[in-house]
């Protein structure tokens, strides 16, 4: 897996940034996509299909616990694929996560229901999503150190959020597909047959971002760093990271509590919650989804203008806080059964989202010296997505089937942004580090030109 095996010739590698940036947020996308559409097929399609025989509340904790599955493989992935992005370069395995991202989503629309296989449809499923988190685990790293470690130390945090504009456009990408194909055709239909075509056009998708992935450059400070080395990089990076720098992979998935766990409830559980507990339409919880993703796609890159201008840790504190209020406030509006105060109530969250968003890949990047870059941060990402995220909607479910009430979720939520916010108010504001130079103390404000 090196950069030189992919490269392909008579083609001029690309080193502008703008360029660098769409290839990674489209990458992410993609990725997030596929990741995303079996997250929103949970809460529609597969407890029905694959978990008929249980409860309808049972059946969707199922579905969720399958989901959370795919978390529980991003640690492997972060260090497997983090290893090789450390030791053959950023570029070579992103490409290798997008085709087995694509893989496994194009297999999950071919899948027998449980009607026909019984239950080693069940059983394939989970395989299947342990291919996708496996894959998800090195992706978040090397997109963002595509951008962030191409240079420009003054917008650093611009565009190293660009890749974190995947995630909602991802989002948004499958809750559309999914409330286009429910809008066209019946329910029964839907469920039939309907949900494979948004699996099946992944396999398009991944064609799109690979072909923007082939034309890009390797990163020049990984270039750099292979080269200092003379040959004898880390032999084994994340073992570096785990004795070394495991402080930092604490503290960083630390921050994010409040953000991964708030992204899967404002944009997957309320799916749930508006159907299931509120016992209304789903397109209203779709509809709801589209506008606050695309409220954040469009905001993100907004908070890291303003994280390069007064540093990471002013940004993380404000989101921190506004979690804690907005997970009762979050619910309050849910539960007026208002289609505009549901959508309210997601595009806040997902508001908050975008500026924790827009901070995450350059204070990541900003922790870990070049040659363990990929595996700390794919780590500490990851780290955090299997304690907060995976466990967000079934958490969130048990709570309210054991207290009956939104505000239940919403103590939950608060408690992650409590965590994020003792962390930031831990850790140190790392606007002014020099990537090529993060060991070394009292690093020097960046200058005006990078």
């Amino acid at each position: 897996m090196t950069d030189t095996a992919v490269q392909p010739s008579k083609r001029t590698a690309h080193t502008s940034l703008p360029l660098i940036a769409g290839s990674s947020l489209a990458g992410t996308a993609v990725e997030w996509y596929d990741f995303f559409l079996y997250g929103t097929a949970s809460a529609l399609v597969f407890n029905q299909l694959f978990f008929p025989k249980a409860d309808p509340l049972v059946g969707t904790m199922l579905a969720f616990a399958t989901y959370a599955v795919g978390f529980v493989a991003r640690p492997v992935g972060a260090a497997v694929l983090g290893h090789y992005g450390d030791r053959r370069g950023r570029r070579a395995t992103l490409i290798a996560s997008l085709l087995l991202m694509g893989a496994a989503t194009f297999l999950i629309a071919l899948l027998p229901p449980y009607s026909v296989l019984g239950a080693a449809a069940p059983a394939l499923l989970v395989l299947l999503r342990l291919v996708q988190g496996f894959a998800l685990g090195g992706e978040w790293g090397g997109a963002v150190l595509l951008v962030s470690e191409h240079g420009d130390r003054t917008r650093r945090a611009f565009w190293a959020s660009w890749p974190n504009v995947g995630p909602p456009l991802g989002n948004l990408l499958a809750a559309g597909v999914l409330a286009l194909l429910g809008a066209v055709m019946s329910e029964d239909a839907f469920l039939d047959w309907g949900w494979r075509i948004a699996f099946a056009l992944s396999a398009l998708l991944v064609i799109i971002g690979l072909w923007l992935r082939l034309y890009v450059a390797e990163t020049p400070l990984w270039k750099q760093a292979e080269a200092a080395q003379s040959g004898r990089p880390p032999r084994l990076p994340v073992g570096v990271v785990v004795r070394h720098h495991w402080r930092q992979v604490v503290l960083a998935a630390a921050t994010r509590f409040g953000e991964n766990a708030g992204f899967y409830i404002y944009s997957l559980l309320v799916i749930t919650y508006v159907t299931e507990m509120l016992d209304l339409d789903k397109s209203i919880g779709l509809t709801a989804v589209m506008i606050g993703q695309g409220i954040a796609v469009v905001t993100i890159p907004l908070f890291a203008v303003m994280a390069d201008r007064v540093g990471r840790r002013p940004i993380y504190l404000a989101a921190s806080v506004a979690t804690i209020i907005w997970g009762f406030a979050f619910f309050a509006l849910l539960d007026t059964r208002n289609t505009g105060a549901i959508i309210a109530a997601v595009a806040g969250g997902l508001l908050i989202f975008a500026a924790f968003s827009a901070v995450i890949g350059a204070f990541f990047s900003e922790l870990f010296p070049t040659e363990i870059r990929y595996s700390g941060i794919s780590l500490a990402y990851n780290l955090a997505s299997v304690l907060a995220g995976s466990l967000a909607p079934i958490i969130a479910v048990a709570l309210y089937s054991r207290f009956g009430t939104g505000y239940a979720i919403g103590a939950y939520l608060a408690a992650m942004g409590a965590i994020s916010l003792v962390a930031t108010l831990i850790a140190k504001e790392t606007r002014t580090i020099d990537l090529a130079n993060v060991d070394v103390p009292n690093n020097p404000e960046p200058s005006p030109q990078s």
